[in-house]
């Protein structure tokens, strides 16, 4: 969710959602095909252009709602050219999940209930990622910077780990917190600028920036993992995907490979003589800090 703007909990209609020229709905009964021009059907999507206004048909299910979602309308959706960049993505995003149960926090907590026992079962490509990360963790007080829906975090949370996190988007963070007290997981959740949070030095055992700075420009990734040593007690966890081109639905502007990560972590090391540095590959890319 990028646009300050949207509301992810807004009342909606049943099995209708719409907002900013973007409308979405699901499909009741079997799939009938469209010829008119401009229209694209998918075997799960059919997109439609009519006067500035998009309409997605979806035939989901409550069981099918969790962050695969965003593999599925890429695939689908993306690549044939009905979605155009990063903001109808993720408002046909939305609309997908409030379109397919009624009630914005009914709506979010299926999605993350299925996104959770999937990450957690490891049932998803995102799920070793994860895994890896927890594995990587140091220390009972964490800090994750740009968490989006929060799932890292929530998994944390479950295990008895102090969390805070945090993202530039208030109705993110705020989204995250309803659910998280409602699945049990409890953290504590802050809107602000990964790049400057509002804490002393040395706030967490641990600062994890999880498939973050691919949506950022060089000089903001080098405020970032400056911010993050400065909060990090003990380590620095940066972890990023592996593109052939950054993925421009998902607000993706960097490529990284090792070697760059590799030169990224020479770089810190130089500005922050104490602390030493490794990447290594897995799953994409990681760059360990540790002091």
């Amino acid at each position: 969710m990028n646009s300050a703007v949207l509301n992810p909990l807004a009342p909606s209609p049943h099995g209708v959602w719409s907002r900013h020229g973007v409308r979405v709905l699901r499909r009741r009964g079997p799939h009938r095909p469209h010829s008119a021009p401009g229209t694209v059907c998918t075997p799960r999507f059919c997109a439609a252009r009519r006067g500035g206004l998009l309409t997605v048909e979806h035939d989901l299910t409550p069981d099918e709602l969790c962050d695969e979602l965003a593999v599925l309308l890429a695939d689908q959706l993306v690549d044939s050219g009905a979605l155009q960049g990063q903001s109808e993505f993720e408002l046909v995003f939305t609309g997908v999940v409030r379109s397919t149960v009624d009630g914005g926090l009914p709506a979010w907590l299926r999605f993350y209930r299925n996104s959770l026992n999937k990450l957690e079962n490891g049932s998803t490509a995102f799920a070793p990622i994860h895994s890896h990360a927890a594995d990587l963790v140091r220390g009972g007080r964490l800090i994750d910077l740009g968490s989006c829906f929060g799932f890292f975090p929530l998994r944390l949370a479950r295990h008895g780990i102090d969390v805070l996190a945090t993202d530039l988007n208030d109705n993110a963070m705020h989204l995250l917190e309803q659910v998280s007290s409602r699945l049990c997981r409890p953290l504590t959740t802050m809107a602000c600028d990964a790049a400057d949070v509002p804490l002393p030095d040395g706030s967490a055992d641990t600062v994890t920036a999880l498939h973050l700075v691919e949506h950022l420009p060089d000089p903001l990734v080098e405020s970032i993992l400056d911010e993050a040593v400065r909060l990090a007690r003990r380590r620095v966890i940066v972890a990023v995907p592996f593109e052939d081109q950054p993925r421009e639905c998902y607000g993706h502007v960097q490529r990284f490979d090792v070697r760059r990560l590799q030169y990224i972590a020479g770089e810190v090391v130089r500005r922050h003589p104490r602390l030493s540095a490794a990447a290594h590959e897995f799953h994409g890319g990681w760059l360990i800090l540790d002091r």
